[in-house]
């Protein structure tokens, strides 16, 4: 009964609550995370994602669990194993959705569409769409989109065109890179385990994956620069005026973290090349201290920025 129990626990897979972290990203950068009513809202439009996202797991353990047992880490999955019965985790996944829906509903009407709309990516993804060449990657890819857009809507907010570019091309950077540690993790055995590999040469990941490192990076720094809705305290101001010019005052102070994000680019595109990893971007961000380092620290500056030395 333990040994189930924990089997559950991880079929959840706690870790990658990790990326609906990304709904927060909205409250941020609109400048709303000293509202109290924003900040409820948004956790709980990331508990309730969580809680989507884990019942979509469990079915795609279920449907995938022949083909995970194949996959030299994949294989140890609660599901694939026959630690989880196929009927609990369907049962789980059902009930999961039954409570999250209506709730969802309740919170607010476009964050309940996004998480329809993302459920529906899901079951298609599972169901075709990841048998479909590049189409596999865009749709994982709007699934990373729908979890940041979800903490925008929830709070009725809005974010730039730039913004929207930078998520769309930081989400399929990480996609393409996914599908390209997955082809050196797997090797030979790759179409075995995910048979659209067979149709992704190498170098077309890695041309993609160049691409959308720099478009990642470049929407970024046009997002920023862009960007409207930063304005210095009184006293960061009279400072900026003094120490440096007249001009300075109007500085797009947010400049200060592109190189952050380009050396994270770069930090990314080392691990997937030289440290063959990459498969799982979670796994990542936890393990490779100085990715997780470069996360923080962009956090940190983007905060510092707007919420301490901005107004």
């Amino acid at each position: 009964m333990v040994a189930r129990i924990l089997g559950i626990g991880r079929s959840l897979r706690p870790r990658q609550w990790l990326k609906n972290a990304a709904v927060f990203a909205g409250i941020v950068l609109t400048g709303r995370l000293t509202e109290p009513a924003a900040i409820i809202s948004v956790i709980q439009a990331f508990l309730l994602f969580n809680a989507v996202s884990s019942a979509m797991y469990l079915v795609n353990d279920v449907l995938d669990r022949e083909r995970d047992l194949q996959h030299p880490f994949k294989r140890y999955r609660p599901i694939a194993r026959g630690l989880v019965p196929v009927r609990l985790a369907l049962t789980l996944a059902f009930a999961l959705i039954m409570v999250s829906l209506p709730l969802a509903y309740a919170l607010n009407i476009n964050f309940f569409v996004a998480v329809v709309l993302y459920l529906l990516l899901q079951v298609a993804y599972s169901s075709f769409l990841k048998h479909i060449i590049l189409v596999d990657v865009m749709a994982i890819a709007v699934g990373f989109i729908l979890r940041v857009y979800a903490g925008v809507w929830v709070i009725d907010a809005h974010l730039s065109v730039w913004f929207f570019l930078c998520v769309l091309s930081g989400a399929l950077f990480l996609a393409i890179a996914k599908r390209r540690s997955e082809l050196t993790l797997l090797g030979a055995q790759a179409e075995s385990h995910r048979k659209i590999l067979s149709h992704y040469p190498a170098a077309l990941l890695d041309i993609l994956t160049t691409m959308f490192a720099t478009a990642a990076w470049l929407s970024y720094a046009m997002f920023v620069f862009l960007f409207e809705g930063y304005e210095p305290r009184r006293r960061f101001a009279e400072f900026l005026t003094d120490f440096f010019s007249q001009s300075a005052e109007n500085t797009k102070w947010l400049m200060l973290t592109v190189p952050i994000v380009t050396y994270g680019v770069m930090r990314y595109l080392y691990i997937v090349y030289e440290k063959k990893q990459g498969e799982s971007p979670e796994r990542v961000l936890l393990s490779d201290k100085p990715m997780l380092a470069t996360a923080v620290l962009w956090v940190g500056s983007v905060i510092g920025i707007l919420y301490v030395l901005g107004k």
